[in-house]
């Protein structure tokens, strides 16, 4: 409904209880509505949804058409990252949140922080989809607010002009409410546990969620040692479980990711169940590493299973776990997402050691001879060390082509002394391309970066407390963030602004009127940013 034709509504409302409501205005019922435009979370997830499939089907028409998004472990990080894409972009277009488990773990828990492997309270997650979209709502409030205050000067001013140019503005207002892909871990227990707390992140706001296929309670973050996967059967039963939920929320086309830690994880701790050969069970047990024995051999403990006549015992390491032959990961991989695209997946995620486009693109070319529109999602992660990589592999290159490397030690290419070369500037742009080349390349239709924000408040608070507590005193906060923040037209330089003192302050007009004790007045020290 449109701003005007919703002022209409209420004054028609307003009119019918014959003077009793006549205290309450039409205007600030309509701005009010604008403000909180999604009342529930469902409301949300499927706006959102809806979102993200118009960009997968933008993509599949021309790779280009990727999109993006940071992973943020509080609603304010969120609701800046929005604000100042719609500042410096216009649109938050292809721009999405990530919500990341390694950072609810660590930030989140109230056991304090915790390693990636799901021992954080499962309620955190959903807890912090409802804060990023609260959030997100406020900054739409604000925005909204502020220029509702300026139709008001128009009006004062006499100024129709500026008035119809601010209203069509209020009727054409993209909101900073933007598709959250929300990690659910391996689902955090059986498919019913993992049922009622996707459940739970729908009506939060996720419309797209992140399941991998390792075991619940063994989970490890992927870029860590000892990851243990489960049996595709078993996995299928949590992506369906995903399923179900959207469904009965009524979120029909919302999104379910598919993770394969594959690659990474060399461990089983079951072997699948198979009723005949090449099924998907069988499939499973076909890469797991075997030896052959005979009846006599076998020790009272010991699981053994028939392949091509033959008794094969896996090798069972003492924490009662399976091994995979090894060098079958990619194989791997490549199975998993097939299965899961069959079974009602709508992106992938392939957990890689490293960032390199061939190896990522060798695995999704085997997918899409099967599945020919499958894409990524893809982690461009902080546990990489992109320079030391890129550099590595430019220097592989050139040595493959007969350049000569002699100037450089592959082992310390990481060291400063490179950062002006040849090879460093050539890596430095492959990590520039690296989003658009593996798009186009690699099937990726969604990059993010699981951690970022962790990192930035780690760097940026050791930058201030270096100089607030040394020598620079207070000049090391004036000249390095205040001074910033004004000149670049931070908003939450305002900060009372941004906590919402200015919306208090209108709905303290509107209940009151002219009897309202507002906080921003010509004594209120935030004037000083104007």
């Amino acid at each position: 409904m449109s701003y005007q034709s919703d002022i209409n509504d209420v004054s028609q409302l307003i009119r019918s209880y014959d003077g009793k409501w006549d205290g309450i205005s039409a205007e600030s019922v309509a701005r009010m509505r604008a403000q909180n435009r999604f009342r529930t979370g469902l409301d949300i997830a499927r706006y959102t949804a809806k979102i993200m499939r118009e960009d997968m089907a933008a993509y599949d028409a021309d790779p280009a058409n990727y999109t993006q998004s940071l992973g943020c472990w509080h609603g304010f990080i969120g609701q800046q990252k929005m604000i100042s894409i719609k500042k410096h972009f216009g649109s938050t277009k292809g721009r999405y949140l990530y919500l990341s488990g390694w950072m609810v773990a660590a930030l989140r828990s109230e056991f304090g922080p915790l390693p990636d492997q799901s021992m954080h309270e499962k309620t955190a997650v959903p807890a912090l989809i409802e804060e990023l979209y609260t959030f997100l709502k406020q900054a739409d409030a604000r925005e909204l607010g502020l220029i509702f205050r300026d139709i008001d000067a128009a009006r004062k001013a006499g100024d129709t002009a500026k008035e119809k140019e601010l209203l069509e503005k209020v009727e054409n207002y993209e909101t900073h409410v933007v598709p959250i892909i929300a990690d659910i871990d391996a689902g955090f227990g059986n498919a019913e546990a993992t049922y009622l707390l996707a459940k739970k992140m729908i009506e939060a706001g996720a419309c797209a969620l992140q399941i991998e296929n390792q075991v619940s309670d063994e989970k490890q973050c992927g870029h860590q040692d000892g990851k243990v996967t489960v049996p595709h059967e078993d996995f299928l039963a949590k992506v369906r479980a995903c399923r179900y939920a959207f469904l009965e929320l009524g979120v029909d086309d919302g999104i379910i990711v598919t993770r394969t830690d594959s690659l990474g994880a060399g461990l089983t701790k079951q072997i699948a169940y198979s009723s005949e050969p090449g099924d998907l069970g069988d499939q499973y047990n076909s890469f797991l590493d075997c030896e052959e024995v005979t009846a006599d051999e076998l020790k009272p403990s010991d699981v053994v299973i028939k392949r091509d006549g033959k008794l094969m015992r896996p090798k069972r390491l003492p924490s009662n776990l399976f091994q995979f032959k090894p060098g079958t990961g990619a194989d791997r991989c490549v199975l998993d997402c097939i299965t899961s695209l069959q079974h009602g997946a709508d992106l992938l995620w392939i957990e890689t050691e490293k960032p390199h486009i061939e190896q990522i693109a060798s695995m999704v070319d085997r997918i899409r001879e099967v599945i020919p529109n499958a894409k990524l999602v893809y982690n461009n992660s902080p546990s990489f060390n992109w320079t030391l990589n890129f550099r590595q592999q430019v220097f592989d290159a050139w040595k493959e082509a007969g350049k000569d490397v002699s100037a450089y030690d592959r082992d310390r290419l990481m060291s400063v002394e490179y950062d002006e070369t040849d090879l460093a500037k050539e890596a430095d742009e492959k990590i520039r391309t690296f989003q658009r080349d593996g798009s186009k390349r690699a099937g990726i239709f969604h990059h993010l970066i699981t951690l970022p924000t962790y990192h930035t408040a780690a760097l940026s608070t050791d930058n201030l407390a270096k100089r607030y507590f040394g020598e620079e005193a207070m000049l090391g906060y004036v000249k390095n963030v205040q001074r910033e923040e004004i000149r670049q037209q931070i908003a939450a330089v305002k900060h009372q602004n941004m906590a919402g003192s200015d919306i208090g302050d209108d709905h303290k007009e509107y209940f009151a009127g002219e009897a309202a004790l507002k906080a921003g007045g010509k004594d209120n020290t935030m004037n000083q940013f104007s």
